[in-house]
Protein backbone atom coordinates (compact mmCIF):
# COMPACT_ATOMS: atom_id res chain seq x y z
CA UNK A 1 0.00 0.00 0.00
CA UNK A 2 1.15 3.60 -0.22
CA UNK A 3 2.92 4.75 2.65
CA UNK A 4 0.16 6.70 4.80
CA UNK A 5 1.73 10.45 4.77
CA UNK A 6 0.91 14.01 4.40
CA UNK A 7 2.18 14.01 1.05
CA UNK A 8 -0.03 11.16 0.21
CA UNK A 9 -2.73 12.84 1.22
CA UNK A 10 -2.32 16.08 -0.14
CA UNK A 11 -0.35 15.71 -3.34
CA UNK A 12 -2.42 12.24 -4.88
CA UNK A 13 -6.22 13.63 -4.54
CA UNK A 14 -6.61 16.01 -7.28
CA UNK A 15 -4.55 13.14 -9.31
CA UNK A 16 -6.41 10.45 -8.35
CA UNK A 17 -9.59 11.95 -9.71
CA UNK A 18 -8.17 12.58 -12.94
CA UNK A 19 -6.23 8.80 -13.43
CA UNK A 20 -10.10 7.74 -12.58
CA UNK A 21 -11.63 9.97 -15.42
CA UNK A 22 -13.49 11.61 -12.98
CA UNK A 23 -15.96 8.15 -12.56
CA UNK A 24 -15.62 7.92 -9.29
CA UNK A 25 -16.53 11.15 -7.25
CA UNK A 26 -17.61 13.61 -10.29
CA UNK A 27 -19.59 11.30 -11.88
CA UNK A 28 -22.42 12.45 -9.81
CA UNK A 29 -23.51 15.41 -8.23
CA UNK A 30 -26.65 16.02 -5.73
CA UNK A 31 -29.16 17.90 -8.02
CA UNK A 32 -31.88 15.30 -6.75
CA UNK A 33 -28.71 13.07 -5.92
CA UNK A 34 -29.33 11.93 -9.32
CA UNK A 35 -25.82 13.26 -10.59
CA UNK A 36 -27.24 15.64 -12.26
CA UNK A 37 -24.76 19.08 -12.73
CA UNK A 38 -26.91 21.42 -13.88
CA UNK A 39 -30.75 21.44 -15.30
CA UNK A 40 -29.91 21.87 -18.46
CA UNK A 41 -27.43 18.78 -18.59
CA UNK A 42 -29.43 15.86 -17.02
CA UNK A 43 -26.83 13.39 -18.28
CA UNK A 44 -24.09 12.64 -15.42
CA UNK A 45 -20.67 13.37 -16.72
CA UNK A 46 -18.98 9.89 -17.05
CA UNK A 47 -15.73 8.73 -19.07
CA UNK A 48 -15.60 5.30 -17.93
CA UNK A 49 -18.47 3.45 -16.55
CA UNK A 50 -17.98 2.93 -12.22
CA UNK A 51 -18.21 -0.95 -11.99
CA UNK A 52 -15.55 -0.63 -14.63
CA UNK A 53 -12.89 2.07 -12.15
CA UNK A 54 -12.20 0.51 -9.31
CA UNK A 55 -10.49 -2.98 -10.28
CA UNK A 56 -7.22 -3.47 -8.78
CA UNK A 57 -5.02 -2.65 -5.72
CA UNK A 58 -3.95 0.90 -7.80
CA UNK A 59 -7.89 2.10 -8.32
CA UNK A 60 -8.75 1.28 -4.92
CA UNK A 61 -6.05 2.97 -3.47
CA UNK A 62 -6.59 6.25 -5.69
CA UNK A 63 -10.31 6.01 -5.01
CA UNK A 64 -10.25 5.88 -1.31
CA UNK A 65 -7.99 9.00 -1.97
CA UNK A 66 -10.26 10.47 -4.17
CA UNK A 67 -13.26 10.43 -1.50
CA UNK A 68 -10.70 12.15 1.17
CA UNK A 69 -10.46 15.15 -1.58
CA UNK A 70 -13.95 15.61 -1.73
CA UNK A 71 -14.04 15.64 1.68
CA UNK A 72 -11.60 18.09 2.25
CA UNK A 73 -13.33 19.95 -0.71
CA UNK A 74 -16.14 20.82 1.71
CA UNK A 75 -14.28 20.95 4.92
CA UNK A 76 -11.61 23.54 3.67
CA UNK A 77 -14.05 26.56 3.51
CA UNK A 78 -17.43 25.83 3.26
CA UNK A 79 -18.59 23.80 6.36
CA UNK A 80 -16.10 25.80 8.64
CA UNK A 81 -18.21 28.81 7.60
CA UNK A 82 -21.63 27.09 8.27
CA UNK A 83 -19.90 26.39 11.41
CA UNK A 84 -18.74 29.58 12.94
CA UNK A 85 -20.24 32.44 11.05
CA UNK A 86 -23.78 32.06 11.87
CA UNK A 87 -22.58 31.80 15.63
CA UNK A 88 -21.39 34.80 17.79
CA UNK A 89 -17.32 34.42 17.29
CA UNK A 90 -17.27 35.66 14.09
CA UNK A 91 -18.87 38.56 11.50
CA UNK A 92 -18.64 38.66 7.75
CA UNK A 93 -16.47 41.70 6.93
CA UNK A 94 -17.16 42.33 3.02
CA UNK A 95 -20.38 42.32 0.76
CA UNK A 96 -21.14 39.01 -0.90
CA UNK A 97 -24.49 38.37 0.04
CA UNK A 98 -24.24 34.78 0.34
CA UNK A 99 -21.84 34.89 3.22
CA UNK A 100 -23.90 38.21 4.79
CA UNK A 101 -27.19 35.43 4.73
CA UNK A 102 -25.37 32.80 6.86
CA UNK A 103 -23.33 35.66 9.52
CA UNK A 104 -27.39 37.36 9.47
CA UNK A 105 -28.90 33.99 10.07
CA UNK A 106 -30.90 34.77 6.94
CA UNK A 107 -30.25 31.84 4.63
CA UNK A 108 -31.96 31.03 1.28
CA UNK A 109 -32.47 28.28 -0.65
CA UNK A 110 -30.30 29.58 -3.71
CA UNK A 111 -27.44 30.65 -1.58
CA UNK A 112 -24.48 29.61 -3.18
CA UNK A 113 -22.40 28.37 -0.48
CA UNK A 114 -25.21 25.96 0.90
CA UNK A 115 -25.61 24.67 -2.88
CA UNK A 116 -22.13 24.08 -3.02
CA UNK A 117 -21.59 22.41 0.34
CA UNK A 118 -24.58 20.14 -0.20
CA UNK A 119 -23.00 18.86 -3.60
CA UNK A 120 -19.45 18.36 -2.53
CA UNK A 121 -21.11 16.48 0.53
CA UNK A 122 -22.75 14.06 -1.81
CA UNK A 123 -19.92 13.48 -4.39
CA UNK A 124 -17.95 12.59 -0.83
CA UNK A 125 -21.16 10.06 -0.47
CA UNK A 126 -21.17 8.53 -3.89
CA UNK A 127 -17.03 8.35 -3.87
CA UNK A 128 -17.72 6.18 -0.69
CA UNK A 129 -20.40 4.28 -2.08
CA UNK A 130 -18.46 3.05 -5.09
CA UNK A 131 -15.72 1.85 -3.04
CA UNK A 132 -17.65 0.18 -0.86
CA UNK A 133 -19.96 -1.52 -4.12
CA UNK A 134 -16.49 -2.72 -5.40
CA UNK A 135 -13.88 -3.60 -3.30
CA UNK A 136 -14.89 -6.75 -1.82
CA UNK A 137 -15.34 -8.49 -5.41
CA UNK A 138 -11.42 -7.25 -6.01
CA UNK A 139 -8.88 -10.49 -6.01
CA UNK A 140 -5.57 -8.41 -6.46
CA UNK A 141 -2.77 -9.85 -5.04
CA UNK A 142 -1.19 -6.66 -4.80
CA UNK A 143 -4.30 -6.10 -1.75
CA UNK A 144 -3.86 -8.37 0.76
CA UNK A 145 -6.82 -8.82 2.99
CA UNK A 146 -6.20 -6.15 5.56
CA UNK A 147 -4.84 -3.87 3.31
CA UNK A 148 -9.02 -3.99 1.87
CA UNK A 149 -10.66 -4.08 5.38
CA UNK A 150 -8.39 -0.51 5.86
CA UNK A 151 -10.00 1.01 2.51
CA UNK A 152 -13.14 -0.83 3.10
CA UNK A 153 -13.20 0.82 6.81
CA UNK A 154 -12.12 4.00 5.69
CA UNK A 155 -15.04 4.43 3.43
CA UNK A 156 -17.76 4.00 5.61
CA UNK A 157 -16.17 6.36 8.27
CA UNK A 158 -16.09 8.52 5.25
CA UNK A 159 -19.51 8.05 4.42
CA UNK A 160 -20.51 7.89 8.37
CA UNK A 161 -18.53 11.60 8.97
CA UNK A 162 -20.44 13.08 5.73
CA UNK A 163 -24.24 11.88 6.71
CA UNK A 164 -23.92 13.43 10.05
CA UNK A 165 -22.57 16.93 8.84
CA UNK A 166 -25.89 16.55 6.96
CA UNK A 167 -27.89 15.59 9.01
CA UNK A 168 -26.56 18.37 11.77
CA UNK A 169 -26.77 20.68 9.02
CA UNK A 170 -30.26 19.87 7.34
CA UNK A 171 -32.05 17.38 9.41
CA UNK A 172 -33.42 14.16 7.41
CA UNK A 173 -31.83 13.70 4.04
CA UNK A 174 -31.73 11.61 1.56
CA UNK A 175 -29.64 8.29 2.42
CA UNK A 176 -28.73 6.96 -0.84
CA UNK A 177 -26.14 4.03 -0.36
CA UNK A 178 -25.64 2.97 -3.65
CA UNK A 179 -23.61 4.25 -6.36
CA UNK A 180 -24.57 6.93 -8.78
CA UNK A 181 -24.58 6.27 -12.27
CA UNK A 182 -27.47 7.48 -14.22
CA UNK A 183 -29.71 9.93 -13.99
CA UNK A 184 -32.49 7.81 -12.46
CA UNK A 185 -30.35 6.73 -9.09
CA UNK A 186 -31.67 7.79 -6.37
CA UNK A 187 -35.01 9.78 -7.87
CA UNK A 188 -38.15 9.58 -5.94
CA UNK A 189 -35.89 8.39 -2.69
CA UNK A 190 -37.33 11.46 -0.78
CA UNK A 191 -35.63 12.05 2.82
CA UNK A 192 -35.06 10.27 5.87
CA UNK A 193 -35.90 11.13 9.39
CA UNK A 194 -32.92 12.76 11.44
CA UNK A 195 -33.15 9.70 13.42
CA UNK A 196 -33.29 7.43 10.45
CA UNK A 197 -29.76 9.99 9.16
CA UNK A 198 -28.20 8.77 12.48
CA UNK A 199 -28.97 5.40 12.73
CA UNK A 200 -27.12 5.38 9.32
CA UNK A 201 -24.17 6.90 10.57
CA UNK A 202 -24.16 4.75 13.60
CA UNK A 203 -24.60 1.12 11.58
CA UNK A 204 -21.66 2.92 9.17
CA UNK A 205 -19.45 3.56 12.41
CA UNK A 206 -19.66 0.10 13.64
CA UNK A 207 -18.62 -1.53 10.70
CA UNK A 208 -15.67 1.36 10.28
CA UNK A 209 -14.62 0.60 13.93
CA UNK A 210 -14.41 -3.10 13.52
CA UNK A 211 -12.36 -2.51 9.67
CA UNK A 212 -10.16 -0.22 10.50
CA UNK A 213 -6.66 -0.63 12.33
CA UNK A 214 -5.58 0.71 15.60
CA UNK A 215 -2.88 2.70 14.78
CA UNK A 216 -1.95 6.78 15.35
CA UNK A 217 -2.49 7.63 11.50
CA UNK A 218 -3.75 11.59 11.78
CA UNK A 219 -4.92 12.17 8.35
CA UNK A 220 -6.51 8.92 7.57
CA UNK A 221 -9.53 7.50 9.64
CA UNK A 222 -8.23 4.91 12.14
CA UNK A 223 -10.14 3.22 14.71
CA UNK A 224 -9.95 5.97 16.92
CA UNK A 225 -11.20 8.42 14.65
CA UNK A 226 -14.58 6.12 14.48
CA UNK A 227 -14.64 6.30 18.23
CA UNK A 228 -14.63 10.07 18.64
CA UNK A 229 -16.97 10.38 15.57
CA UNK A 230 -19.65 8.04 17.58
CA UNK A 231 -18.80 10.17 20.92
CA UNK A 232 -19.97 13.16 19.19
CA UNK A 233 -23.06 11.31 17.51
CA UNK A 234 -24.03 10.28 20.96
CA UNK A 235 -23.48 13.73 22.37
CA UNK A 236 -25.91 15.28 19.67
CA UNK A 237 -28.61 12.17 20.36
CA UNK A 238 -28.07 12.93 23.81
CA UNK A 239 -26.89 9.28 24.93
CA UNK A 240 -25.22 10.49 27.23
CA UNK A 241 -23.97 6.92 29.04
CA UNK A 242 -22.73 5.95 25.26
CA UNK A 243 -21.10 9.50 25.08
CA UNK A 244 -18.75 9.02 28.04
CA UNK A 245 -18.09 5.36 26.55
CA UNK A 246 -16.57 6.63 23.13
CA UNK A 247 -14.94 9.36 24.27
CA UNK A 248 -13.29 7.39 27.29
CA UNK A 249 -11.80 5.03 24.69
CA UNK A 250 -10.15 7.87 22.56
CA UNK A 251 -8.84 9.65 25.90
CA UNK A 252 -7.45 6.43 27.44
CA UNK A 253 -5.64 5.76 24.02
CA UNK A 254 -1.77 6.20 24.43
CA UNK A 255 -1.73 7.56 20.90
CA UNK A 256 -3.30 10.90 22.29
CA UNK A 257 -2.31 13.58 24.79
CA UNK A 258 -3.62 17.12 25.02
CA UNK A 259 -0.63 18.98 23.67
CA UNK A 260 1.04 22.38 24.80
CA UNK A 261 1.02 25.26 24.14
CA UNK A 262 -2.78 25.54 22.33
CA UNK A 263 -0.70 26.97 19.17
CA UNK A 264 1.42 23.54 18.94
CA UNK A 265 -2.15 22.16 17.45
CA UNK A 266 -1.98 24.06 14.66
CA UNK A 267 1.75 24.36 14.17
CA UNK A 268 3.49 22.87 11.42
CA UNK A 269 4.06 20.06 10.45
CA UNK A 270 1.17 19.92 12.22
CA UNK A 271 0.07 16.21 13.07
CA UNK A 272 0.04 16.66 16.88
CA UNK A 273 -0.52 14.30 19.03
CA UNK A 274 -3.83 15.94 20.03
CA UNK A 275 -4.93 15.16 16.46
CA UNK A 276 -7.81 12.47 16.12
CA UNK A 277 -7.96 13.20 12.47
CA UNK A 278 -7.67 16.19 10.38
CA UNK A 279 -7.15 16.94 6.30
CA UNK A 280 -4.09 17.60 5.19
CA UNK A 281 -3.11 20.20 2.21
CA UNK A 282 -0.07 21.43 0.89
CA UNK A 283 1.31 24.16 -0.96
CA UNK A 284 0.55 22.32 -4.31
CA UNK A 285 -3.03 20.94 -3.12
CA UNK A 286 -3.33 24.85 -0.95
CA UNK A 287 -5.98 25.56 1.83
CA UNK A 288 -6.84 29.07 1.32
CA UNK A 289 -8.64 29.69 4.11
CA UNK A 290 -5.71 32.33 5.67
CA UNK A 291 -6.77 34.42 2.74
CA UNK A 292 -10.50 35.06 4.13
CA UNK A 293 -8.82 35.62 7.59
CA UNK A 294 -5.38 37.94 6.94
CA UNK A 295 -6.06 41.72 6.58
CA UNK A 296 -5.09 43.28 3.29
CA UNK A 297 -2.23 44.55 4.30
CA UNK A 298 -0.85 40.78 4.93
CA UNK A 299 -2.40 39.78 1.32
CA UNK A 300 -5.63 38.59 2.38
CA UNK A 301 -9.22 40.08 2.21
CA UNK A 302 -9.84 39.77 6.06
CA UNK A 303 -13.22 38.35 4.95
CA UNK A 304 -13.87 36.69 8.44
CA UNK A 305 -12.73 39.40 11.42
CA UNK A 306 -13.04 37.75 15.07
CA UNK A 307 -16.49 39.78 16.96
CA UNK A 308 -15.04 42.17 19.86
CA UNK A 309 -16.57 39.61 22.50
CA UNK A 310 -14.83 37.02 21.22
CA UNK A 311 -11.48 39.31 20.71
CA UNK A 312 -12.26 40.53 24.82
CA UNK A 313 -12.76 36.30 25.63
CA UNK A 314 -9.42 35.32 23.88
CA UNK A 315 -7.60 37.52 25.24
CA UNK A 316 -8.46 37.28 29.07
CA UNK A 317 -5.81 35.14 30.67
CA UNK A 318 -9.13 33.84 32.73
CA UNK A 319 -10.59 32.89 29.86
CA UNK A 320 -8.51 32.64 26.82
CA UNK A 321 -4.98 31.83 27.97
CA UNK A 322 -2.67 30.86 25.43
CA UNK A 323 -5.52 30.26 22.87
CA UNK A 324 -4.86 33.92 23.00
CA UNK A 325 -2.54 32.99 20.09
CA UNK A 326 -6.01 32.00 17.87
CA UNK A 327 -5.73 35.95 17.52
CA UNK A 328 -2.50 38.28 15.83
CA UNK A 329 -2.47 42.10 15.32
CA UNK A 330 -0.93 44.14 12.72
CA UNK A 331 -1.05 48.18 12.29
CA UNK A 332 -2.86 49.18 9.33
CA UNK A 333 -3.24 53.38 8.55
CA UNK A 334 -1.65 54.11 11.50
CA UNK A 335 -4.46 52.02 14.12
CA UNK A 336 -4.59 48.62 15.45
CA UNK A 337 -6.28 45.71 13.63
CA UNK A 338 -6.87 41.63 15.62
CA UNK A 339 -7.80 38.83 12.98
CA UNK A 340 -7.80 35.27 13.35
CA UNK A 341 -4.48 33.21 12.87
CA UNK A 342 -5.78 29.89 13.42
CA UNK A 343 -4.47 29.00 9.91
CA UNK A 344 -1.41 31.47 9.25
CA UNK A 345 0.48 29.62 6.29
CA UNK A 346 0.27 32.43 4.18
CA UNK A 347 3.18 30.94 2.15
CA UNK A 348 2.95 27.44 1.90
CA UNK A 349 -0.95 27.02 2.47
CA UNK A 350 -0.98 24.01 4.31
CA UNK A 351 -2.61 24.71 7.04
CA UNK A 352 -4.87 21.18 7.65
CA UNK A 353 -8.84 21.31 8.20
CA UNK A 354 -9.08 20.15 11.69
CA UNK A 355 -12.18 17.56 11.76
CA UNK A 356 -11.99 15.56 15.47
CA UNK A 357 -9.28 16.50 18.37
CA UNK A 358 -8.95 14.77 21.56
CA UNK A 359 -9.85 18.27 23.63
CA UNK A 360 -13.75 17.99 22.23
CA UNK A 361 -13.56 14.10 23.31
CA UNK A 362 -12.47 15.75 27.00
CA UNK A 363 -15.37 18.13 26.97
CA UNK A 364 -17.57 15.71 25.08
CA UNK A 365 -17.19 13.11 28.49
CA UNK A 366 -17.67 16.57 30.67
CA UNK A 367 -20.84 17.22 28.90
CA UNK A 368 -22.45 13.78 29.33
CA UNK A 369 -21.23 13.22 32.86
CA UNK A 370 -22.75 16.37 33.55
CA UNK A 371 -25.48 15.57 31.98
CA UNK A 372 -25.37 11.92 34.63
CA UNK A 373 -25.10 13.90 37.53
CA UNK A 374 -21.35 12.61 37.74
CA UNK A 375 -20.29 16.46 38.80
CA UNK A 376 -16.90 15.77 40.37
CA UNK A 377 -15.73 13.71 36.93
CA UNK A 378 -16.99 15.87 34.76
CA UNK A 379 -15.17 18.94 36.57
CA UNK A 380 -12.18 17.17 35.97
CA UNK A 381 -12.32 16.83 31.97
CA UNK A 382 -13.24 20.67 31.83
CA UNK A 383 -10.45 21.41 34.23
CA UNK A 384 -8.03 18.96 32.25
CA UNK A 385 -8.84 21.33 28.78
CA UNK A 386 -8.35 24.74 30.92
CA UNK A 387 -5.14 23.77 32.25
CA UNK A 388 -4.07 22.94 29.15
CA UNK A 389 -5.06 26.32 28.07
CA UNK A 390 -2.98 28.02 31.28
CA UNK A 391 -6.78 29.22 32.42
CA UNK A 392 -7.74 28.40 36.24
CA UNK A 393 -10.04 25.62 36.87
CA UNK A 394 -13.58 26.26 37.23
CA UNK A 395 -15.68 25.86 40.67
CA UNK A 396 -18.46 25.44 38.77
CA UNK A 397 -20.78 23.30 41.59
CA UNK A 398 -23.82 22.68 40.27
CA UNK A 399 -25.65 20.91 37.16
CA UNK A 400 -26.83 23.72 35.42
CA UNK A 401 -23.59 25.79 36.25
CA UNK A 402 -21.26 22.87 34.85
CA UNK A 403 -23.11 23.04 31.89
CA UNK A 404 -22.97 26.47 30.80
CA UNK A 405 -19.15 26.83 31.97
CA UNK A 406 -19.37 23.54 29.49
CA UNK A 407 -20.45 25.56 26.91
CA UNK A 408 -18.21 28.43 26.99
CA UNK A 409 -15.35 26.27 27.29
CA UNK A 410 -16.49 25.03 23.72
CA UNK A 411 -16.64 28.40 22.64
CA UNK A 412 -13.22 29.68 23.38
CA UNK A 413 -11.29 26.24 22.22
CA UNK A 414 -13.00 25.78 19.37
CA UNK A 415 -13.62 29.34 18.46
CA UNK A 416 -12.72 29.81 14.24
CA UNK A 417 -13.44 26.02 14.13
CA UNK A 418 -16.76 24.53 12.55
CA UNK A 419 -18.41 23.88 16.50
CA UNK A 420 -20.08 27.18 17.96
CA UNK A 421 -23.27 27.40 15.52
CA UNK A 422 -23.86 23.27 16.18
CA UNK A 423 -23.41 23.43 19.70
CA UNK A 424 -26.25 26.21 20.49
CA UNK A 425 -28.75 24.11 17.76
CA UNK A 426 -27.96 20.88 19.57
CA UNK A 427 -28.10 22.85 23.19
CA UNK A 428 -31.89 24.27 22.30
CA UNK A 429 -30.22 27.21 22.90
CA UNK A 430 -29.64 29.41 19.59
CA UNK A 431 -32.86 31.52 20.86
CA UNK A 432 -31.30 32.68 24.06
CA UNK A 433 -27.59 33.06 23.19
CA UNK A 434 -27.86 34.29 19.44
CA UNK A 435 -31.59 35.80 18.78
CA UNK A 436 -32.41 33.18 16.29
CA UNK A 437 -35.23 32.58 17.88
CA UNK A 438 -37.82 31.00 14.70
CA UNK A 439 -36.24 27.36 14.99
CA UNK A 440 -37.58 26.55 12.18
CA UNK A 441 -33.99 28.89 11.05
CA UNK A 442 -31.85 26.41 13.01
CA UNK A 443 -31.23 24.16 9.79
CA UNK A 444 -30.35 24.86 6.81
CA UNK A 445 -32.69 25.02 3.22
CA UNK A 446 -32.40 22.21 0.97
CA UNK A 447 -30.52 23.91 -2.40
CA UNK A 448 -33.40 25.18 -4.33
CA UNK A 449 -32.05 23.31 -7.99
CA UNK A 450 -32.38 20.03 -5.78
CA UNK A 451 -36.13 20.70 -5.20
CA UNK A 452 -36.77 21.38 -8.56
CA UNK A 453 -34.96 18.47 -10.54
CA UNK A 454 -36.58 15.81 -7.73
CA UNK A 455 -39.99 16.63 -6.72
CA UNK A 456 -39.66 13.89 -3.72
CA UNK A 457 -37.83 16.56 -1.63
CA UNK A 458 -39.21 18.48 1.12
CA UNK A 459 -37.85 21.54 1.86
CA UNK A 460 -37.32 22.39 5.63
CA UNK A 461 -39.90 24.42 7.08
CA UNK A 462 -39.67 28.54 6.87
CA UNK A 463 -37.84 28.49 3.68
Amino acid sequence: MTAITPTTISTSMKYSLNHLFFAILLGASTLSITACNDLLEPTPVQQLADDKAITDAGSARSATIGVYDRVQAYYQLNWPVLGFLPGDNVRFNGTLNQFLQIDQNQLSADNVLITEAWTQMYQAVNGANNVLAALPAINDPLLPAAEKNQLLGEAYFLRALVYFDLGRGWGGVPLVLTPTRTKENGAGQGRSTLAQTYDQVLADLTQAESLLPETATRNRAVKAAARALRARLHLYRQQWSEAETYATQVIGSSNYRLVTPYRAISTAPFLSQESVLELTFSNSDANSMWNNWFPSALGGQFNFQPLPTAITLLNDPTTGGSRAALLASTTINGSSVTYGNLYSRSAQRDDPSYVLRLAEQYLIRAEARAKQNKLNDALNDLNAVRARAGVEPSKAATAEALLLAIENERRVEFAFEADRWFDLVRTGRAGTVLGVTDQRRWLFPIPFNDLVADRSLEQNPGY
